[in-house]
């Protein structure tokens, strides 16, 4: 009896600690920063992160969750926007959510007074929270957790639909994360440089918002595979090159 109790809350707590983009994404993302990055952005970094990459730092905020000392940023991972709301007319996580965290990192790295520990854990935080927004199903409705609790078949296996847009429909095209950085680091038809490299956190909650219904399109919950990365490989790799010209954007700003 108490090994099944076991089982269940261990099985409730990954549902639940969802991972955005899970970690080939995230590197991905970090990769594409660091090919957008100006020499002083670059320079500042590496005085402070030495020889760790923004592609290593953005899969420590995943890492940290198992250390207690973190709880504090649970919430952080995500955004919740319900349906006919935007982000300001929504109630907001007691302890901040991705949004929140993005503009409390950016002021630490801007304060001058702000330690070398900090600097670092912000440009760790902010390097997968950028991420993370930017992953739709991060920006909830409240209604199903993200996406967590739609139970499909992926490719066979059960699944959910969080989980096969966090790193479900990336892991199945069997490539490193330098290589999705390499095949994602260019603007997609109809998207402006100026689009692409905004750091206006309404405008990504706002797209994100407006992805839902696409995300929601699940037709046959039990066989989701080709044909569901068909028609959403294409936004997959938008959001990622978004993800990370944006985040070299931001790091460029502080560092101008």
């Amino acid at each position: 009896m108490m090994k099944n109790i076991i089982g269940v809350a261990i099985a409730l707590c990954m549902s639940i600690t969802a991972f955005g983009w899970g970690q080939t994404g995230h590197r991905a993302i970090g990769k594409i920063a660091e090919n957008h990055l100006t020499k002083k952005a670059k320079q500042a970094l590496k005085e402070i992160m030495g020889h760790e990459s923004l592609a290593e730092s953005s899969t420590w905020m995943d890492e940290v969750r198992s250390d207690n000392a973190y709880n504090f940023a649970k919430t952080w991972h995500y955004v919740t926007v319900p349906k006919g709301m935007d982000y300001h007319s929504a109630e907001h996580e007691e302890k901040g959510d991705a949004y929140e965290a993005i503009g409390r990192m950016k002021n630490i790295l801007k304060n001058v007074e702000s330690t070398k520990i900090e600097k670092m854990e912000a440009i760790r935080m902010l390097a997968h929270l950028v991420g993370d927004i930017h992953q739709p199903l991060h920006v909830g409705t409240g209604e199903d957790r993200g996406g967590n609790n739609v139970k499909i078949k992926w490719f066979y296996e059960d699944s959910n639909l969080h989980r096969i847009w966090d790193s479900g429909m990336i892991e199945e095209k069997k490539m490193s994360f330098s290589e999705i950085a390499e095949l994602v680091d260019h603007p997609s038809d109809g998207i402006s440089q100026e689009i692409a490299s905004s750091t206006d956190l309404d405008v990504w909650v706002k797209e994100a918002v407006e992805l839902r219904p696409q995300v929601y399109d699940i037709g046959d919950r039990d066989y989701l595979s080709y044909e569901y990365m068909y028609k959403n490989w294409s936004t997959v790799k938008t959001q990622l090159y978004k993800s990370g010209v944006r985040l070299a954007q931001i790091l460029n700003n502080i560092y101008e």
